[in-house]
């Protein structure tokens, strides 16, 4: 998609995964999955844990944030921990993590 304005230059398969990414990023469960994962690996018991979600249901979501490369699994021993590898997607949480931080600031000073 060259052109839209002068921004980014991305194909159209490339929109799709994004949209993909998104998609999976937009369910709540999931996003508490991924922000458990952003400062340090976690495990699938520590993350059902601390949700308060079945490690059934944890593994669920982990199989599809992995197939989108929004979380890496890194085995130690018989335990598999999870982490948000790319400094991309960690960048993009944390400053969409704070945008919204900001956005509750505003409405307080605002109101």
């Amino acid at each position: 998609m060259a052109g839209m304005g002068g921004g980014l230059r991305i194909n159209e398969d490339e929109v799709v995964e994004l949209a993909e990414m998104f998609r999976l990023m937009s369910d709540p469960t999931r996003l508490k999955i991924i922000l458990a994962c952003l400062d340090e690996p976690a495990s699938v018991g520590a993350m059902a844990d601390r949700l308060q979600i079945s490690a059934s249901l944890v593994s669920h979501h982990l199989r599809l944030l992995r197939a989108a490369r929004l979380l890496q699994a890194d085995r130690r021993g018989r335990q598999v921990f999870y982490v948000v590898g790319d400094p991309h997607i960690r960048s993009m949480l944390t400053d969409m993590a704070d945008h919204v931080a900001e956005g509750g600031e505003a409405e307080i000073e605002a109101g």
